[in-house]
């Protein structure tokens, strides 16, 4: 609450430049905000009686999206990327699937790795089972295995994460 808004009789002050200026009235702190030139901010209300102080709101709220602005630039979300393989997969389709799981992974991302089974391939989960265990065992310098490949539906699915610094 800033100026008008602060319904309290009498105020503890914080002057401009941090100084304690004592319990005081809460019209004559708004006067001496008023004289300052700045707004009268409420910034204890919990308190008895509630901490006000003379500062510039605007400059305030500004500076403050401007940390959380820095804030939101510094976090890195993290994807999780989804690569699908075949059971009966050729070798030269292995290869560029794993340079995706290798590079997804330096790049910081999950990587969910998927082998889909169409009619009677089910059957064979085994081969699937070969084709995940292969690229586990070629990327594990690289991550860490999240979970473990399991079968669900008609897929047989394993998630990589990458290994933390």
């Amino acid at each position: 609450m800033i100026n008008e808004e602060i319904r309290a009789k009498e105020v503890r002050l914080v002057g401009p430049d941090s100084e304690q200026l004592g319990i005081k009235p809460f019209r004559e702190a708004l006067q001496m905000a008023i004289d300052a030139e700045l707004d009268l901010v409420n910034v204890a209300p919990q308190a008895k009686p509630p901490v006000c102080r003379i500062m510039d709101y605007g400059k305030f709220r500004y500076e403050q999206q401007k940390k959380e602005k820095e804030a939101r630039k510094n976090q890195k979300v993290v994807d999780v990327k989804e690569v699908w393989f075949r059971a009966n997969i050729e070798e030269n389709d292995y290869q560029t699937k794993l340079r995706n799981v290798v590079k997804f992974l330096k790049d910081g991302d999950k990587v969910k790795c998927s082998v889909r089974f169409r009619g009677r391939e089910i059957t064979h989960a085994s081969i699937g089972q070969r084709v995940l265990e292969r690229v586990k065992k070629e990327v594990e310098e690289l991550c860490t295995i999240e979970r473990q490949p399991k079968l669900e539906g008609r897929s047989m699915i394993m998630i990589l994460a990458p290994k933390s610094n």
